[in-house]
Order: structure tokens, then sequence, then C-alpha cells
């Protein structure tokens, strides 16, 4: 009878290589689902666009802390002597090389590639393979105490190293720090980027409009104008605001324009919400025809580039950033947390 080849250190070796891929991709990938802003990855990129699925975070667990943890057990499983830790080597690949071919094909029908995850999820199909390969072959030799401690320190460092690099990493942008900076001691800097046509704004201000104006004392609220063209009237909205903030009621007009019908925000009907606020019609008008103020616009806009914004509504609340519609008892955790932290 022909007996099994053996497999020795090659499947030691084979076996480690792809967890420690894993643990590595799976480790930046935790720190960008974390984190309140990517650090590896792209902001828009196809990291953000699986975030937003219903896969990213099983049973509340995000989805690569659920990967870091797989691929841990599944590192220690392959450091294991013996046939039945074969058998567990094999049946945790395959779970993991389920879920990873699964969402390789969620990235493919969304359109949208994350490297990271794709290194994950490859390096589960691999994982597999070996597993597989180590359980045909004749029982190889066990792993020496040696090789199994430089093995489980070499996992510690690939999950271990990103980690605490992400975490370590200020991922604030600039032009953020700068608005921050000119906050009194104790505030807490807000910075909004909006569009008054955009629905989302429009329903993210109505819930966060009373928490901001419960603590309008301690916080530095800044609100920069990124009108989309694909909103007819976000243009002259965000004319009517940049007006009203040099006029002195730049609270107040936010206020009216978010609450305004969606119509009504022409030309015509910003000047009819500025006349209802007792802003002089023709100071207000001058400055809305002022080249500066359009200028003013693109500058927020640029603003928003460099901040690293690709979607609103965009709020940075201190160093904490919340994208998309947000709920007012979130807003008012992010707002509490960071007076707290200002020693407001």
């Amino acid at each position: 009878m022909e007996s099994k080849p053996t497999v020795g250190t090659a499947g030691l070796l084979a076996s480690v290589v792809p967890v420690l891929a894993g643990l590595v991709a799976s480790a930046m990938l935790a720190v960008d689902y974390l984190r309140p802003a990517p650090v590896f990855c792209s902001e828009g990129g196809g990291c953000a666009e699986l975030k937003h699925t219903i896969f990213a975070a099983p049973f509340g667990v995000p989805l690569p802390v659920v990967g870091l943890a797989g691929f841990v057990v599944l590192g220690i499983a392959s450091l294991l002597p013996g046939r039945r830790a074969r058998y567990v080597q094999f049946g945790l690949a395959g779970g993991a090389a389920m879920a990873g071919a699964l969402l390789l094909v969620l990235q493919v029908l969304l359109g949208h590639l994350c490297p990271y995850c794709c290194v994950a999820d490859v390096s589960a199909l691999v994982a597999m393979g070996v597993a597989a390969w180590r359980l045909r072959s004749a029982p190889d030799a066990a792993p020496t105490l040696g090789w199994q401690l430089g093995s489980a320190g070499s996992f510690a460092l690939a999950a271990g190293v990103p980690l605490l690099a992400g975490f370590r990493v200020d991922i604030t942008p600039a032009v953020i720090h700068a608005e921050m900076a000119k906050a009194k001691k104790g505030e807490v800097t807000v910075v909004d980027f909006v569009d008054f046509e955009c629905p989302f704004c429009r329903m993210t201000h109505a819930e966060i409009a009373p928490v901001l104006e419960s603590h309008r004392e301690q916080l530095h609220v800044v609100r920069r104008q990124v009108p989309l063209r694909m909103h007819p009237h976000a243009q002259d909205a965000a004319r009517a605001a940049c007006c009203g903030e040099k006029l002195g009621q730049g609270d107040a007009m936010a206020d009216a324009l978010f609450t305004a019908e969606v119509d009504e925000l022409t030309p015509e009907g910003c000047e009819k919400i500025a006349a209802r606020l007792g802003l002089p019609i023709e100071a207000f008008r001058a400055c809305v025809k002022d080249p500066s103020t359009d200028a003013s616009i693109e500058a927020d806009k640029s603003e928003f580039k460099a901040a690293g914004g690709y979607a609103l509504p965009t709020i940075w609340v201190g160093d904490t950033l919340l994208i998309g519609a947000q709920p007012r008892e979130h807003v008012a955790e992010v707002v509490h947390a960071a007076l707290a932290h200002a020693g407001g």
C-alpha cells in the first residue's frame, strides 16, 4: 500500500503565511471600521461601500473583528499537533473560505473592490487549500516549541502593529484642526458641511439643531457651504447663508433655509427669508451679487475636499467625524463626550 507523503515544515510554513496575511489585513480593516475616519482605506472606496452593507457587523460585531478572531483561532489550530488538529484546521479554514468567497462576490456586485478585504478573503481561501493538503497528507511532524513560540509571536505582531499604528494616527484633517484652533478654551468645534437642498442634510439638521442649541455657549459652530450641482436651488441657498453670516444672522438664516420648502430656496425666496429675519435687504442683495460670495463658497468646497469629504452631510464634532443622516441621540452622545474631553 502506497504511503501518503508527509508535508513536514512546508505544511507548517504554508499554514502560517495566509494566517499572517489575513491578520494584517483584518487588523487594518478593524482600525478603519472602529475609528470615525479611515486610516488605511480611501474615503468613498470599496471599504466604505462594504462597511455600509448589512454584512458589515454580523450580530453587532464589526466584520474585521470577527476576521481577526477567526484568523487567530485558525493560526493556533495550525500549530497544534495531531490528526484531530488537522480536522479542526480544515473546518475553521472551510468556514473562513466560505465567508471570504461570499464577500468577494459581494464586492464584485457592488462594483467596488476593497484591497484589504480582498487580501483577507483570498487568505482564507488559500488557508483552506493548505488545510486540505495537510489533511490528505500523512501526519506531519509535531512543531517544535521554538516554532510554536515564533509563529505565535509573528501572529501577535501581524495583528498588533497595524492596530497600534492605526489607533495612534491623527486622522483629523488640517482644515479641521485650523478651525479647532480658533475655538475658545473649553469650547468644542463643530464643522458642518452642508447643502441646504440635500434631504439628508435637512433631516440631520432637524435632529442636531436642538442638541447644538442646548450647548450653544460651549460650542464653536462653523458651517461650510457645499452646494451640489444636482440640487438646482443649492447655490442660491448657499449664497443666502453666506450673506446671512456676513450680516450677523448666520444661525437664524441657516435654520430658516433648512426649514423652508425646497421650492422656496430661489433667489426671490431667499430674499423673502432675509426680510423676515430683519436683514437690510439692499445690503443682502449686494452681498448675493458680490463675486466674493461665490469665491467664499468655492473656498468652502475646497475645504470639504481637503477634509476628505465625499458625502453629505459631513459633520466634525471636535475630532469625531459623522457622515450621513444622524439620530439625535447619537449626536448628543458625541457632543457630550467631546465637551467632557474639552472640560466643558
